[in-house]
């Protein structure tokens, strides 16, 4: 499908990579991971063809084509979500309009004229190919597709320009997926997404016939989609066959050997160059000295690049706090006429880690700023005794000072004993070199959060409140944010996109939808566990009261209700009951649909093959009859998938 030939790139005489020899098959899926800088989006650029290399060639399978999704920066406006996505399908549409135009030349044309026949073959040749290519579902795969990436239907209809810069990549996402190139590169495609269109397109891209190359900085993605690494180091690309949680412990088994091997042919050289200084001058050893000397420049060194330094940070000491944290109790916060959380009971215990998830706009972030001591309408919050909070949120950057510099931001508010780790924490947090002097005025939008965040946590606290800390970070800066929470000593609640962030870290998830909290006392992999009605191993269960109590390993925690009234609870459980009836409805339906479709194409099939045999319109009246056969079909299939998009939206 794809082959890089001894493609090198350098940026003014500093290599990124050199001569990288390197092929992709058809439909494999590989994660191209590597630090930062270390030439990951460059060399996607390369094979988009949006950048040209230093030397070297590509080579692409013969019609195949490449298209490249970057990190951010698309913006797209002028007509609807649903026009701007058809438009991906240029080359479908391109043939709706010609079989549209040949079907108005058929209607004029006589039967009996020379030309009928040959437009008639074109027409059947089209009409094959505008199948195959999925002209006839190409209305129902982009109502999929952008469904899947989080998009209502009430979306459709609105302007492309009204939409933020995430949902903007949304759409530049859709596009690419519907356009389906045989080589799809993704840049950070799930930055901007939440868990459920994470998980959809995780799906989507398992099942893509083309291949994938993608770069990303959530291991749950990578290891769910991608059986193939390959690692942008020391200026080459190297590949491990496995998946990303497999490749860690293969890829420091291979940088050990590379280290003993280096070692030993440090040795040897040393060794050697010692034998020609001790003897270059003494006539008896001549032939032996220069016979080393030609030795050591067959020599092919082994160069490593600096070891990154690991960085290790560790919060203060968290004051001693209650046994219960916060407290709500029968909470209500509504946005005009649109209630988010209608009377919720929720209580976090000390040293609880709790994960609120739920999908895009179902409240989490509501939710926190609620916990933070937002506004309410109704109902009370409660603060445990000696808490001491603090709270990230989404637009912190905005709270920090514009015309202090990086390092000074954060050594305005760090304690003295972390003065001489400054650096290493804004190292940790993607600053370095001369980053830490820049003024906080001209950093951009993730610059900001990443210093807002590496601020918060010099802080002593007892309870942090974090909403998506980890945008903006790349692998190992998350290691570092992971490694300090599970260290603190406090209590915290936190919204991730990120799914291995989540089950390394919380204790407790809070799914948040419809108005209303659910508690699962685990990890997330529990929690996804009991969502799709497995029985889950865990070592807790839950209290009458709702609070965790210690159980036998192995034994599977009941899944807690929130602390509803009787009424609401059996309110629940008919909007259920009627949601699922509706459900079963719709799918029935669908598959009496699907049934007709499939009825109605082989009818149109065998009626091309009957109108392509030769005589077929030696008779006028069977030839208008045939023709009124086929659009009486092809009107069929038209209304069933209208309906069929319908239901599936």
């Amino acid at each position: 499908m794809l082959q890089l030939i001894n493609l090198s790139k350098d940026f003014a005489g500093t290599p990124l990579f050199t001569t990288i020899s390197w092929h992709l098959k058809k439909g494999e899926r590989v994660a191209l991971v590597g630090e930062n800088g270390a030439g990951k989006s460059t060399l996607m650029k390369i094979i988009a063809g949006l950048t040209e290399p230093t030397s070297g060639e590509i080579q692409f399978a013969r019609g195949a084509k490449a298209s490249y999704l970057p990190q951010d920066g698309i913006v797209t406006a002028g007509q609807s979500l649903f026009h701007e996505a058809r438009a991906a399908l240029s080359e479908l549409l391109a043939m709706e309009e010609e079989l549209h135009r040949i079907g108005l030349d058929l209607e004029r044309l006589p039967h009996d004229s020379p030309e009928h026949d040959q437009i008639l073959g074109r027409y059947g040749e089209l009409q094959e190919q505008f199948r195959h290519g999925g002209g006839y579902t190409m209305e129902a795969e982009i109502g999929t597709v952008l469904k899947g990436l989080g998009f209502v239907q009430s979306d459709w209809h609105r302007d492309c320009g009204e939409f933020s810069g995430g949902w903007q990549m949304r759409i530049a996402l859709a596009r690419l997926l519907l356009q389906k190139p045989d080589v799809l590169l993704l840049d950070e495609p799930t930055n901007h997404l939440d868990i459920e269109a994470r998980n959809w397109l995780e799906e989507y891209l398992c099942a893509y016939p083309g291949s994938v190359i993608l770069v990303s900085h959530d291991r749950f993605f990578m290891d769910s989609v991608c059986s193939r690494i390959a690692e942008v180091w020391n200026h080459t690309l190297t590949d491990y066959h496995c998946r990303y949680s497999t490749y860690l412990n293969q890829r420091e088994e291979r940088v050990t050997a590379l280290r003993n091997a280096k070692r030993i042919q440090d040795d040897e050289i040393e060794k050697t160059e010692d034998f020609i200084r001790r003897f270059r001058y003494q006539a008896n050893k001549a032939s032996q000295v220069q016979s080393r000397v030609k030795q050591l420049e067959k020599v092919e060194r082994i160069v490593l690049p600096p070891e990154r330094k690991r960085i290790r940070f560790q919060f203060p000491d968290a004051p001693k706090s209650g046994k219960n944290v916060v407290e709500l109790k029968g909470l209500t916060r509504s946005f005009g006429d649109h209630i988010v959380l209608n009377r919720i009971d929720l209580t976090v215990e000390k040293g609880e880690r709790v994960a609120l998830v739920g999908h895009n706009g179902a409240g989490k972030s509501t939710l926190m700023a609620v916990l933070a001591g937002g506004e309410v309408q109704g109902g009370e919050r409660i603060l445990g005794h000696n808490v001491s909070m603090d709270y990230f949120a989404q637009d912190q950057a905005n709270v920090l000072e514009q015309s202090r510099s990086a390092y000074d931001e954060l050594y305005a508010d760090a304690p003295y004993a972390m003065v001489p780790r400054l650096r290493d924490i804004l190292g940790a947090f993607l600053f370095s070199g001369d980053d830490i002097h820049k003024p906080v005025s001209v950093l951009s939008g993730g610059e900001r959060n990443r210093l807002a965040l590496a601020k918060m946590l010099l802080r002593q606290s007892n309870l942090l409140l974090m909403d998506e800390p980890t945008n903006h970070l790349d692998l190992n800066s998350k290691e570092v944010l992971l490694d300090a929470l599970k260290g603190f000593d406090g209590t915290v609640v936190f919204v991730s996109h990120d799914r291995y962030f989540v089950n390394a870290l919380a204790t407790r998830i809070v799914e948040v939808e419809g108005g209303s909290v659910e508690n699962y006392f685990g990890d997330y992999e529990y929690y996804l566990g009991k969502k799709a009605g497995v029985q889950v191993a865990t070592g807790s269960t839950v209290s009458s009261s709702g609070s965790p109590a210690s159980a036998a390993v192995g034994d599977a925690a009941p899944e807690p209700l929130p602390p509803l009234t009787k009424d609401l609870r059996l309110k629940d459980r008919e909007e259920e009951k009627r949601r699922k009836r509706e459900d079963q409805s719709r799918q029935k339906r669908m598959g009496e649909i699907e049934g007709l479709i499939a009825s109605v194409e082989k009818e149109l099939v065998r009626l091309e093959q009957e109108m392509n045999a030769p005589g077929f319109f030696d008779d006028p009246e069977r030839g208008v009859q045939g023709g009124e056969r086929h659009a009486g079909l092809n009107g069929q299939l038209e209304k069933l998938y209208g309906e069929w998009e319908e239901l599936s939206g």
